[in-house]
């Protein structure tokens, strides 16, 4: 089974199809059109540990592969419990985080009530790139204008009085994000330490405009095994008790 949602996890059911390994992909259910998978797939929580384990031991998976997005630490560490409550091995399919280079104007915070606190400071344009489920959090903070880019439109009115949503789904191009900036003025930039390619695109543009990021560093998951590659995955299918190695993670 394949914890989904990234595009990693669209990638790797696209290999086992076309392996011929039978799996199936989960989400979430946060995204009301989620992105057609060559895999079986089901939407929805599995109501806890508990609940995730018994779905593992009625369905007989063998593996898991949690190829979730690196912010959604409660289903990772829900995994981690429940397959060894179920004994059923696990890998992560993970991104390296994004490390900041020569001209990038980061100030790191811990977590989301880190990025509101950052943001305590009078009013400048705002491109919020956190997703809709976390927009209630930043109501302390209604003086900024806020850019948000969603993958679904909302569904009731927004927490912030002054925004402009764009509803468009990835993976953008540092063009699209240079004229994105451009167009709507914008002064500062939050952002999750998501890592990999597809939302890098942001990150070039405020490096290229010289604007700041106030960058949300990513929330403690346990030790578990941890593959980059789809063909570290692989590997660990055919012969699950071995483990990609730092060196080979690139670490």
């Amino acid at each position: 089974m394949i914890l989904g949602g990234t595009t990693e996890a669209t990638a790797l059911a696209q290999t086992l199809a076309d392996t011929g390994i039978a799996g199936i992909v989960s989400f979430a259910g946060r995204v009301d059109r989620p992105v057609r998978q060559p895999l079986p797939q089901r939407v929805g929580g599995f109501g806890g540990v508990d609940g995730l384990a018994e779905y593992l031991n009625a369905h007989r998976i063998t593996h898991v592969v949690d190829a979730t997005h690196p912010f959604a630490a409660q289903m990772s560490r829900n995994a981690i419990a429940a397959c060894a409550q179920a004994s059923v091995p696990l890998i992560a399919l993970t991104r390296a985080p994004w490390q900041p280079r020569s001209g990038d104007k980061w100030t790191h915070v811990p977590d989301i009530a880190g990025a509101v606190a950052a943001l305590d400071q009078p009013a400048k344009r705002v491109m919020l790139a956190v997703g809709r489920m976390h927009l209630a959090q930043f109501a302390p903070n209604p003086q900024h204008f806020y850019l948000l880019r969603l993958v679904d439109p909302p569904k009731a009115a927004l927490p912030l009085p002054k925004t402009q949503v764009l509803v468009s789904r990835g993976p953008f191009t540092q063009a699209d994000d240079d004229a994105l900036m451009r167009t709507h003025s914008i002064d500062i930039v939050v952002s999750k330490n998501a890592g990999g390619t597809g939302a890098y695109s942001k990150i070039i543009a405020a490096r290229a405009l010289g604007l700041p990021i106030i960058m949300i560093d990513r929330p403690a998951i346990p030790d578990r095994a941890e593959a980059t590659t789809l063909a570290q995955v692989l590997g660990w299918l055919a012969h699950p008790g071995t483990v990609p190695s730092k060196t080979e993670r690139g670490v």
